[in-house]
């Protein structure tokens, strides 16, 4: 039998309210408790309303961003800010865009593969991927944890990519100008080599010998065995413009914290020390005293529910947010890359529930126009 409640009976008069009736008092509680919530999570730095716009923030777009992709993820910048490099997918193909005329060409049809999960533009022209040349559909991510490799594809694409002979975890790192990259190992690509649960990183040059590029002067630039505390690493950028420091990700050490090594003394710092907060670094400025990174201060859910801040390389936690797709929910903002000129940054929309990287079309973010939207 279904319980019928009796009347809400509510009388109010001025500077008094009274309730005269069992569900009136129920209700007026459940008014207290929320008025209290709303309090309290704006004393604690919490947004009460975040996650609930609804719709796709794709749809709600300022005038300083718009979409130049309806698809792909991981974007990278050409060296003359005109094209920008992206994968069609996680294991797909490798796609340029011509930002003016909205161009869309594919870079990796011309041979056979198991799929790429970076795709970046080296000094010279030629483009550095990470990928397999074998797929397992039963086991797709192993093309991601232990199986990625480092490849050169010649700027003609003529021909095959080479290999470079080394694995890669995640994102390498490239020099904007010289042939010059950085990467990271994980113990599950080199079980034998590798104790349990330790990362470490690489640098090295690209040179080319009778036409076909090799790796030389590679040596190790940070064993996280070294660390004073427990991290997974995983390398983001040289630091303009004397690139004398390697910024890197600390995963799951304080959440997730922004740090960088100096290259020529091995001192690490953290810029973001920021405890039980997510931190990622992603694309740096051409002038060195900022990265972009993915956070989520705005809402302390996570990795899934990141959006874009600039992170001042100072040591100072200054923040600065600069995308708001994370206001809507089931959705984030991630993978940002800024362009060499500094006025633009690239960047991808994701869904919460989908692993890190997955993307649904580019965004193109106007920093000029974004700071007359600041300060009319």
């Amino acid at each position: 039998m279904e319980h019928m409640s009796s009347p809400v009976k509510i009388e109010i008069k001025p500077l008094c309210l009274r309730v005269v009736s069992r569900s009136g008092r129920w209700l007026l509680q459940v008014v207290i408790c929320m008025c209290l919530f709303s309090v309290i999570s704006r004393g604690t730095g919490a947004d009460p309303a975040s996650s609930d716009k609804e719709g796709s923030p794709a749809s709600h777009l300022p005038a300083h961003i718009r979409r130049i992709t309806w698809f792909g993820e991981r974007a990278d910048w050409s060296h003359d800010g005109k094209k920008i490099l992206f994968l069609s997918k996680t294991y797909g193909d490798v796609y340029e865009v011509e930002i003016q005329s909205g161009i869309v060409q594919p870079l990796t049809h011309h041979f056979y593969h198991g799929g790429f999960t970076r795709a970046l533009y080296l000094a010279n022209g030629d483009i550095l991927l990470s990928g397999a040349m074998t797929f397992d559909a039963a086991h797709p991510h192993l093309n991601r944890r232990e199986k990625a490799e480092l490849w050169v594809l010649d700027r003609s694409l003529s021909k095959p990519p080479v290999p470079l002979g080394t694995k890669c975890s995640e994102g390498p790192a490239v020099s904007r100008t010289r042939m010059h990259i950085a990467w990271t190992h994980v113990s599950e690509q080199y079980p034998g080599e590798m104790p349990e649960n330790t990362s470490r990183i690489l640098e090295a040059d690209i040179i080319y010998e009778s036409g076909v590029p090799k790796l030389t002067n590679q040596r190790l630039v940070l064993d996280s065995r070294s660390l004073s505390f427990k991290c997974t690493l995983e390398t983001q950028n040289f630091r303009p413009p004397r690139e004398e420091e390697l910024t890197f990700s600390a995963y799951d050490y304080q959440g997730t914290e922004v740090c960088g090594i100096n290259l020529k003394t091995g001192k690490v710092v953290n810029y973001s020390n920021a405890p039980d907060q997510y931190d990622e670094p992603e694309g740096i400025f051409p002038d060195g005293q900022y990265t972009l990174v993915e956070c989520d201060r705005q809402n302390r859910l996570g990795s899934g529910h990141v959006d874009l801040w600039k992170l001042k390389l100072d040591g100072s936690d200054s923040l600065e947010r600069l995308t708001y797709f994370s206001d809507y929910a089931g959705y984030k903002s991630s993978n940002p890359v800024v362009s060499d000129d500094g006025h633009f940054m690239a960047f991808q929309m994701g869904r919460s529930k989908d692993p890190a990287g997955v993307g649904y079309g580019i965004f193109l973010y106007d920093f000029s126009k974004a700071a007359v939207a600041r300060h009319p």
